[in-house]
């Protein structure tokens, strides 16, 4: 887990924390500095999405959409149209709630990008 802040982790042998300095994309520079292929990263910001995909690495949504070289251009479009659309007051709300299925759905697709990971040479 990287963050700009102390964040409270589960305490576990299998999560390490790593807390770098404040600062715009300081975490993400961070995470795109150091993965590659055979890393899977968790993220909800698309461009460090894109960063990680050019690495060689996979990289998730937190609702389980996997980020490809051929996906990533279309996400960080809609991305920005969202972004001109609340700017502008056409979209006032924020996201629907995380529910059981996006959770399922992220597991799974977690699953599935670590198997494919270890199944590669």
């Amino acid at each position: 887990m990287v963050s700009n802040s102390w964040m409270r982790l589960a305490e576990s042998p299998l999560i390490n924390r790593v807390v770098v300095s404040e600062g715009a994309d300081a975490a993400d520079d961070w995470i795109a500095e150091r993965i590659g292929g055979g890393d899977v990263c968790v993220t909800q910001d698309i461009p460090l999405a894109g960063r990680c995909v050019a690495a060689g690495a996979k990289a998730l949504g937190p609702g389980g959409k996997a980020f490809t070289e051929d996906s990533i251009g279309m996400a960080v479009a809609m991305r920005d149209l969202h972004t001109e659309l609340r700017e502008t007051g056409e979209i006032t709300g924020g996201p629907r709630a995380f529910t059981k299925q996006d959770r399922s759905r992220f597991l799974q697709a977690l699953e599935e990008s670590i198997q494919s990971v270890l199944r590669s040479p």
